[in-house]
């Protein structure tokens, strides 16, 4: 299976990439960290001391301030495998449609798509992929969309997580300084470029880009979209994801033939019978 392009790989020739927030921009919450830990949670595959070991580090990194202490806090994830725990195929729920049809107008136009989130690469390489399928039903390709993902990273040791993370967890003034790399690695003009954010956390990221989208936006962050003129969207469409329809195509074609083994039974049934009774 295709990869999404990681964010160090080709250039722009439009100079031109619109970076997206995930949770709450392309995707409705809860966000997708939270509900692969609920999924993990419910499968027990989190050990009993990750919780413990989870407390410690927030407590460790609280003097960083409170988002430390969540947002770049793995420690749940320590002796986790990756590929066990099924980050690669987790489910992603269905893309705001608007979401959607604005990541299809970027690739039409041109510009590469770069998903900058705080949850985990391995999830947010997931939504990419979702999200590559539903730009094929608007008939993007895949060479078309460019789609890169930039995320937090846990370090692996032994085909497991230690929940320890590789550079620093992306999230407020991080998504900020990963949109000034890609735009270097890209050669970008960051004047030209999008970026759509749903929280505060967002801010440095939209301020990075001429043409900043607060979408969704909480409070805080409308507050300063209208100080600063930037553009407010709602993006609040309940959208029906590829996953979606292939699995309801798949229970679909499941009871279409059971409907016909049914069918030819009791075509045999009859011709037994009728021959029984000669």
């Amino acid at each position: 299976m295709n990869k999404p392009r990681q964010e160090n790989e080709a250039t722009n020739a439009t100079g031109v990439a619109a970076f997206f927030d995930l949770d709450g921009t392309l995707l409705a919450p809860p966000s997708l960290e939270r509900r692969f830990f609920q999924t993990l949670r419910h499968q027990r595959a989190i050990p009993l001391g990750n919780y413990w070991r989870w407390v410690r580090e927030a407590l460790r990194l609280a003097r960083c301030g409170i988002d430390q202490a969540t947002k770049a806090n793995k420690m749940y994830l320590r002796g986790v495998s990756p590929k066990r725990s099924g980050a690669g195929w987790f489910y992603i729920p269905a893309f705001f449609p608007e979401a959607v049809a604005r990541a299809a107008w970027h690739a039409r136009e041109g510009h590469s798509i770069v998903i900058v989130s705080g949850t985990l690469q391995a999830l947010a390489e997931r939504a990419a992929k979702a999200l590559e399928e539903e730009l094929r039903v608007h008939g993007v390709s895949r060479a078309s969309a460019g789609l890169r993902v930039c995320a937090t990273r846990v370090e692996e040791l032994s085909g497991e997580w230690t929940g320890r993370i590789v550079g620093e967890a992306t999230f407020a003034k991080a998504k900020a300084r990963a949109v000034g790399r890609i735009a270097d690695e890209m050669h970008l003009d960051l004047a030209q470029c999008f970026a759509y954010g749903d929280s505060a956390d967002d801010r440095w990221m939209l301020e990075a880009v001429g043409k900043p989208g607060a979408v969704n936006a909480s409070k805080e962050l409308r507050r300063i979209a209208e100080e600063r003129g930037w553009t407010s969207l709602e993006w609040r469409g309940n959208g029906i994801s590829t996953q979606s329809v292939q699995r309801t195509e798949t229970r679909q074609e499941k009871k279409e033939s059971l409907g016909a083994q049914a069918d030819a039974s009791k075509t045999r049934a009859k011709a037994l019978k009728a021959g029984a009774n000669r």
